[in-house]
């Protein structure tokens, strides 16, 4: 590769130096897979995979909804990606951004190509949950996954612009968010999709609970009420779904949950997470609401918190009010660590595997 590589902008600027030629940044790059940390390491296997002279990249998914599993992914798709993030947020070359996400994963892939592309000036952090609280930079756009900006939120005035995915945003957080001049959004999308196809204003006077379409996206539903995508810009054909949503037009959709989750109760179908939203007000440690077998309903909810025993545990009447009866759960169990993905999901059917086996 030489200067003139499309896939490295003049102006992209990595912890605040800049990089020539492919070949400078690949050197960097090597000493990184030499004496970096883990996280620095991550990144370095990326950029030579990058820089290299292959069209595709090996991306693999965080593991919870299924199994990991990896996908080859066009880089022209990855370009394009980055290019409709940078329309649609404003954010072009010359933009201070911080990485903070784990590079084995797209999120954390997408910033450095974003960056790459766009021409931005990139900090990269280890991926912790502090990891905007520990610097004083200012930032015009982060990336980050709930539990971060949750332990974030007194440090926002550092940001202009904040993107949040990999997991449902509780409507405590939410509320948090309402007295910060930060514009926060919630974004929709996956691996296969590149990171995000739709996104939502959180707060300001733009707050939404509707998810608009990037550049060069459409949307329908299947005969589910999942959610199908065509955007052919970052997707060989359309993706369809597992995701229950709720279309305003081609352009535009609510999220409602993941069809896979439904709990058929009494013959009554229960949205598991439509559940947890209203619960998410009251409950703040992390919980899931699942099911167990039961003899007259054939499924029966069940809420499963995290919790170490002597902690104080949440006002169960107060918060069930806000329930109507049919999706109140009939027993409460605890575990003292759920398990997680590596980008800090609950993996949900490890949980009710889990309860499942201190049943027997």
């Amino acid at each position: 590769m030489n200067t003139t590589s499309p896939h490295i902008h003049p102006k992209f600027k990595l912890n605040g130096l800049s990089y020539p030629s492919a070949e400078e940044l690949l050197n960097f790059s090597d000493g990184l897979m030499e004496q970096g940390a883990s996280y620095e390491r991550s990144m370095a296997r990326f950029l030579e995979e990058w820089l290299s002279f292959d069209e595709t990249v090996v991306v693999r998914t965080s593991g919870s909804s299924g199994i990991p599993k990896e996908i080859i992914i066009s880089k022209e798709h990855m370009i394009h990606s980055a290019e409709a993030t940078g329309t649609y947020f404003k954010v072009g070359e010359g933009t201070k951004a911080l990485l903070c996400l784990s590079s084995d994963y797209i999120a954390g892939k997408m910033m450095l190509v974003r960056a790459m592309v766009l021409g931005w000036d990139l900090h990269v952090v280890a991926p912790e949950k502090k990891s905007l609280v520990e610097y004083d930079n200012p930032y015009d756009f982060v990336a980050m996954v709930p539990y971060q900006l949750l332990h974030s939120i007194d440090d926002l005035d550092k940001v202009k612009k904040l993107i949040v995915g990999g997991g449902a945003i509780s409507t405590e957080l939410e509320a948090q968010l309402q007295s910060k001049s930060t514009e926060v959004f919630s974004t929709y999308g996956m691996t296969e999709t590149i990171t995000h196809v739709a996104v939502r204003r959180i707060n300001g006077f733009a707050k939404s609970d509707v998810f608009t379409a990037l550049p060069d996206v459409k949307f329908t539903v299947d005969d589910r009420g999942c959610l199908v995508i065509d955007a052919p810009k970052v997707s060989n054909g359309t993706v369809v779904t597992n995701d229950l949503v709720d279309l305003h037009s081609p352009l535009s959709f609510i999220w409602l949950g993941r069809h896979d989750n439904i709990i058929n109760s009494g013959a009554i179908k229960i949205n598991p997470e439509e559940i947890e939203a209203k619960l998410s007000a009251y409950i703040t440690t992390p919980f899931v609401i699942g099911a167990e077998q039961d003899t007259e309903l054939g499924e029966r909810l069940i809420l499963i918190l995290e919790s170490e025993s002597g902690d104080k545990s949440p006002d169960f009447a107060v918060a069930f009010s806000a329930l109507s009866s049919y999706e109140r759960p009939k027993k409460i169990y605890t575990l003292s660590q759920f398990p997680y993905t590596a980008t800090g999901k609950i993996k949900r059917a490890d949980v009710l595997k889990l309860i499942n086996s201190y049943k027997k």
